[in-house]
């Protein structure tokens, strides 16, 4: 490890890599069955795990829907490209498809199921009277809240039509597999994607809670929805008694590789976790804290040292910027360590997509406020106005991968060498 920047975005790459559904899928293939098979799937790697099956299988039935630009060349499979992280009416409409297209199989059939994060806002079909509209505003301001993501993922499957184990209930009585890539916390698989093909305890007070909390108003079409008998189905549904749920691909696959990557180079591991969650500022200024007390620690000869870290951060948006919370992460983390020497950072989201930005992510090194100054930018106000990407942006410190084709949430590396 020479050169603390390209090294930083060598892990990063490597944790993307690893969790590639080219690489990754096959392993979690049984044999082909040999009657009908039908494929579905919704999610930002959907498009590629269909693909990653297809080479195993060959050419299949079905529909996928991905996000847009995140389309792969598929032999039977068709792919429908829709909205993230705000739904429309392409989405919608696929949906309306892929319902169809489940709808009259037999015990005999078998479903693959091929769901990673994304799919809470790709696979759409509002509940009641909800009209699209209603449900993209809710969806925003959910967003824009600071709400974590099994909150959200909680009120969006009770004004749903198809998550909270309704696209498996669709399938019944067929044999449904289906196989997922975390990108929750504690790789709960009824919180991915909100969990279309897996049943929930909640309820749809519980989501009225959550609304409240955040003070999210809603019109009377999804209190209705709120307030009629309940659509999410409890785990043990009898139509979901033929469905297998299978996580094959998660962030501690991804933070393993990177260590191990580092250790190759000398460096020093340390995981910190991959199911972090908070406020991507407030996670910073822990993380910097931890940076600085730990370089103070080491001894002449001490091998550099890298903190690892997953999960998913939110952002509280109160200023005009877009968020992020890699770029925020990684903009108050250079503000914590104020120019510290020796400590360099990378925060990037692996499906290559940092909130409502086509960035991955951001990178810091000690000169990143002095740069910002030379430049006369302001970083506190940047932070301050939740504008962290038009910061790194203009320094020229952003991490631009385009679509990577997975999606295993958060990657953060702190690299600190003795000074």
């Amino acid at each position: 490890m020479h050169d603390p920047l390209p090294f930083l975005r060598s892990l990063f790459d490597r944790a993307v890599e690893v969790a590639d559904p080219m690489r990754s899928l096959a392993a979690a293939l049984p044999p082909k069955p040999k009657g009908r098979l039908v494929v579905v799937g919704a999610g930002k790697a959907s498009a590629r795990m269909a693909e990653a099956v297809e080479a195993e299988y060959g050419p299949c039935d079905g529909l996928v829907i991905t996000r847009y630009g995140y389309a792969r060349p598929c032999q039977g499979i068709e792919i429908v490209e829709a909205a993230h992280p705000v739904p429309d009416a392409a989405g919608q409409a696929a949906t309306a498809r892929m319902l169809a297209l489940l709808d009259g199989l037999g015990p005999e059939d078998m479903v693959l199921a091929l769901i990673s994060g994304g799919a809470s806002a790709i696979l759409v079909q509002p509940a009641g009277d909800i009209t699209l509209a209603e449900k993209q505003a809710i969806n925003a301001a959910l967003l824009a809240s600071g709400a974590p993501i099994g909150q959200m993922n909680t009120v969006r499957k009770h004004l749903s039509a198809v998550k909270g184990g309704q696209l498996a209930a669709a399938a019944h009585p067929a044999k449904m597999l289906a196989l997922l890539i975390s990108d929750v916390p504690g790789d709960d698989p009824a919180m991915i994607g909100s969990g279309p093909t897996v049943g929930d305890p909640s309820t749809p007070g519980d989501a009225v809670a959550i609304l409240e909390q955040y003070k999210i108003d809603i019109p009377d079409s999804a209190r209705a929805v709120l307030t009629a008998p309940r659509r999410v189905l409890p785990p043990d549904h009898p139509q979901l008694s033929k469905v297998e749920n299978v996580i094959y691909a998660a962030p501690s696959q991804s933070l393993s590789a990177a260590a191990e990557m580092a250790r190759d180079a000398g460096v020093t591991p340390i995981l910190l976790g991959d199911a972090l969650e908070g406020e991507a500022r407030d996670v910073a200024a822990e993380q910097a804290e931890e940076a600085l007390a730990r370089q103070a620690q080491m001894s002449p000869g001490d091998a550099p040292l890298v903190l690892l870290s997953g999960g998913e951060l939110t952002v509280t948006r109160t200023g005009d910027g877009i968020g992020g919370p890699n770029a925020e992460f990684a903009l108050a983390l250079a503000l914590a360590l104020n120019g510290a020497p020796g400590i360099y950072a990378i925060a990037c989201d692996t499906d290559g997509v940092d909130g409502a930005a086509e960035v991955a992510g951001a990178i810091i090194s000690p000169d990143t406020l002095s740069k910002a100054r030379a430049l006369d930018t302001d970083p506190q106000a940047a932070l301050t106005n939740n504008n962290a990407h038009g910061f790194f942006d203009t320094l020229g410190d952003q991490v631009v991968t385009g679509p990577t084709l997975t999606n295993v949430n958060d990657f953060r590396a702190i690299l600190i060498t003795r000074t």
